[in-house]
């Protein structure tokens, strides 16, 4: 397996379950650090309208709850589970509470950080809702800042010109 490919990580989901990235093969993702008491909150509720906007394709959303910045996500993650539903409708997959940031940060977001990692972008989050984009191969492509909103034209572009490429 490539080394550049964020397939080579294990995630654990709410539930505790660990899971390898490398089930996401061939498809486009949007890898995302939230946090449930951010300014930028709301943007759980754009990455769901996101979802739905490109529904029955190979498009998945990974969200990483994370507390690193201001203190913003106090749930632990059975409360990030209904917190998702219940306010936000989520029906993307979110994953466990991770650091993203620091000495302590999960090996996957030292990975999507560091183009000496991934080959391609230098990215640190500087606060929660930092985007990822994820191509079929599993290589890092680009990044957002949390202020780009996650159903902006944008980033739509970037995944349909993503899906619509075989690479």
């Amino acid at each position: 397996m490539d080394e550049h490919t964020i397939y080579r990580f294990n995630v654990k989901k709410l539930n505790g379950e660990e899971i390898s990235l490398s089930r996401y093969t061939n498809k486009v993702l949007l890898i995302v650090n939230t946090a449930s008491e951010c300014g930028f909150a709301p943007q759980l509720q754009d990455l769901e309208e996101l979802r739905k906007a490109f529904e029955g394709t190979d498009f998945e959303i990974l969200a990483f709850p994370s507390n690193d910045f201001g203190g913003q996500e106090p749930l632990d993650d059975s409360g990030l589970a209904s917190f998702c539903e219940i306010n936000h409708g989520a029906n993307y997959q979110t994953f466990a509470k991770i650091r993203v940031r620091g000495t302590y940060a999960n090996p996957l977001y030292k990975f999507l950080a560091d183009k000496k990692l991934n080959g391609n972008i230098k990215s640190t989050p500087k606060w929660n809702f930092h985007k990822y984009l994820i191509n079929r191969k599993g290589e890092v492509v680009d990044f957002f800042y949390p202020f780009t909103k996650p159903n902006s034209s944008k980033i739509k572009k970037k995944i349909a010109r993503l899906l619509s490429s075989k690479n």
